[in-house]
């Protein structure tokens, strides 16, 4: 599914509710910002970045980083394809490969998490205290 966005500021909350929705392996985060005369730029690309990278650790779905920030607009048109390579095919790669190594390790993750889980059950059910109580949860003697 492509999905445009007005800005590139809008990217991070597109890439957010698309990843909420669970439907989606990897999101692919694509756009273009230019540097101008005047402070906004840095201020953009920082939230931008702080939010693709947010959304990728809280939703667990990953966020594949393909939003060029350049100086100029040849330096632009170079990234995205000619001289310097194909930073959006870079990041679609990137995407493919995090969303892979995700379904790999899900499996043994889930094994694990169970075989732990078996163990508390059983050591609960043998009359054995899953943890100890806090110095703090002790009632004071009397």
């Amino acid at each position: 599914m492509l999905v445009r966005v007005p800005g590139s500021f809008e990217i991070p909350s597109a890439a957010r509710t698309l990843a909420e929705t669970k439907r989606y392996d990897a999101i692919i985060c694509l756009g273009c910002l230019l540097r101008g005369d005047t402070a906004h730029y840095d201020v953009i690309v920082n939230e931008v970045t702080r939010g693709i990278g947010q959304s990728a650790q809280e939703t667990g779905v990953p966020h594949a980083f393909g939003v060029l920030t350049c100086d100029t607009l040849e330096q632009a048109i170079d990234r995205a394809g000619l001289k310097m390579g194909n930073k959006g095919f870079e990041a679609a790669l990137a995407a493919v490969e995090m969303a892979n190594l995700k379904r790999a390790v899900s499996p043994q993750l889930s094994a694990v998490s169970k075989k732990g889980l078996r163990s508390q059950v059983s050591g609960m059910r043998k009359g054995k205290t899953a943890a100890a109580p806090s110095p703090r949860t002790r009632k004071p003697r009397s």
